[in-house]
C-alpha cells in the first residue's frame, strides 16, 4: 500500500469537496490528509517511512524556495547596476553524496538557483564544480552548495 498516493488521493477529494481544483484546495487538502494519515498510522501494517520524508522534503522545498529568491534578487540587482560588479568563477565543491539520486539533486539544485551552474562532477563523484557569478570568496560559494546539500541528505536519509 503506496501512503503517497492515498494522500495524494485524499487531496483529490478534498479539493472535489470544495468544489475547486485550486492549488490551494489541494495543498490544504494534502496537508490534512497528511495529518489523517498519520493518525491512522498504527492501522498501517508496515511503515515505509513517508512520515518522515514528507516534512524533510517541504524542509528542502523551503530552503530551495528561499534560496531561489534570494539569488534572483541578487542577479536582478547586478543586471539593473550601470557599473556590474560580479566577478565570476569556478570553485570545485567536495560532495559527499551517498546515492547518485542525491548527486542529481543538488547539482540540479545548483543549476536552478540562479548565478550558479553546476558545469562537472569528478569520476569519483566527490567534487562537483560549480560556476558562481559572484565569487568573492570561493568558501562562501561552497557554503551556499552545503546548505543545499544537508537538507536533500536529510531528504534522502
Amino acid at each position: 500500500m503506496n501512503i503517497y498516493a492515498i494522500n495524494l488521493l485524499l487531496a483529490g477529494l478534498w479539493a472535489a469537496l470544495a468544489g475547486a481544483f485550486t492549488p490551494a484546495n489541494l495543498v490544504m487538502g494534502f496537508a490534512v490528509g497528511f495529518v489523517a494519515l498519520w493518525a491512522a498510522k498504527p492501522l498501517f501494517a508496515r511503515e515505509d517511512g513517508y512520515f518522515l520524508r514528507a516534512p524533510r522534503l517541504t524542509w528542502l522545498a523551503a530552503v530551495f524556495l528561499y534560496d531561489l529568491v534570494v539569488s534572483s534578487l541578487a542577479v536582478a540587482a547586478e543586471v539593473l547596476r550601470v557599473r556590474p560588479r560580479n566577478r565570476p568563477g569556478i570553485v570545485a565543491t567536495p560532495l559527499d553524496a551517498r546515492s547518485g539520486a542525491e548527486l542529481l539533486t543538488v547539482s540540479s539544485l545548483v543549476t536552478l538557483t540562479p548565478g550558479t551552474l553546476s558545469l562537472d562532477v569528478s569520476d569519483d563523484g566527490g567534487t562537483l564544480y560549480v560556476h558562481g557569478m559572484f565569487v568573492e570568496d570561493a568558501e562562501e560559494l561552497r557554503g551556499s552548495v552545503a546548505a543545499l546539500k544537508a537538507p536533500v541528505r536529510r531528504a534522502f536519509a
